[in-house]
């Protein structure tokens, strides 16, 4: 896979590039160049980590560094015989037990809790640092609730570090993971004190502890800009003004009728209705003859010679 031009070995860990020196210059180099990007994408990008070991572990299987970068990148993308596999030819090289608690939890991914929790009462935990503890313990309590003994479980993770008030790297997760348990077990009011003190300790944003206080509240969250939301008829969509053609277009609203004018159920008197105004067919106006208006001199004159009035 090509690696970006920007990325040199110098941005590898000190210890790992003196481990490297055992190799020729060049190869010591593209060995470096590939763990160090797996150590940028091992977390957003597992896949791409991954492919990135592969090619690191071809070129020198026999550096410990190499193997334990190979299993941390298939332990991120849940090939655990594969990466425990790699952890156990990382600690015959080394000879320390610091992959110990990642060990057991490839147990654990590979559908076998009973030999995790055996893991935990190793001579090996002894030898584990306050953190190395904390994760053995943590792995514990899962293999416990793997085994569907979730009360076992909420006992395990209760400790002296659970207890403290100080704020350790590990201590946001171990609250977490009691939280966690406790709700298992259908303490709702106790997980929830916990899920709080977790976030309280989360300062690197390593939990979804605020996401599962708001589960517990009842919160829900929903996206404003959400499509299907404004398909549905969201309310707080804008409402759109009418134009000034859309607002001629609309027939005003009736008035109330003053005192002056007729109402449409009282036509002026004056105005004849539809009724009255019966215009005659076209025959009859032909066989009617014009009727001369009188004139001022006629009207004087009177009846004409047979009596009739004009």
């Amino acid at each position: 896979m090509p690696i970006p031009e920007d990325v040199t070995g110098e941005e590898i860990d000190k210890g790992v590039r003196q481990e490297l020196m055992s190799l020729p210059k060049t190869l010591a180099e593209d060995v470096a160049r590939n763990l160090v990007m797996v150590a940028k994408l091992l977390d957003d990008e597992p896949e791409r980590a991954y492919q990135y070991s592969r090619v690191a572990l071809r070129l020198a299987s026999r550096v410990a560094a190499v193997r334990e970068a190979a299993g941390f990148a298939s332990y991120a993308v849940g090939k655990y015989a594969e990466a425990l596999a790699e952890f156990r030819a990382a600690r015959r090289m080394t000879g320390n037990s610091e992959l110990w608690p990642v060990m057991a939890d490839c147990e654990r991914g590979m559908g076998r809790p009973e030999r995790a929790l055996a893991m935990a009462g190793e001579p090996e935990v002894q030898k584990l640092d306050r953190a190395g503890q904390v994760e053995m313990r943590m792995v514990a309590a899962g293999a416990r609730r793997d085994m569907g003994q979730a009360d076992a479980a909420v006992v395990t993770l209760q400790s002296p570090e659970l207890a403290s008030n100080s704020i350790q790297p590990w201590t946001a997760r171990l609250r977490y993971a009691y939280a966690d348990a406790l709700l298992a077990v259908g303490r709702e009011d106790e997980a929830r004190e916990w899920f709080a003190k977790a976030l309280e300790a989360d300062q690197s944003g390593s939990t979804d502890a605020s996401d599962r206080l708001a589960e517990l509240d009842g919160v829900e969250f929903v996206d404003a800009l959400d499509p299907e939301e404004a398909a549905d008829g969201d309310v707080s969509q804008p409402v759109e003004e009418p134009t000034a053609e859309e607002s001629e277009d609309e027939e005003p609203e009736a008035e109330e009728p003053t005192a002056e004018e007729p109402t449409a159920d009282e036509p002026e008197a004056d105005e004849p209705s539809d009724e009255d105004m019966v215009e005659p067919e076209a025959d009859d106006v032909e066989d009617v003859e014009p009727v001369a208006e009188a004139t001022s001199e006629d009207r004087a004159a009177g009846p004409d010679e047979d009596g009739d009035n004009r």
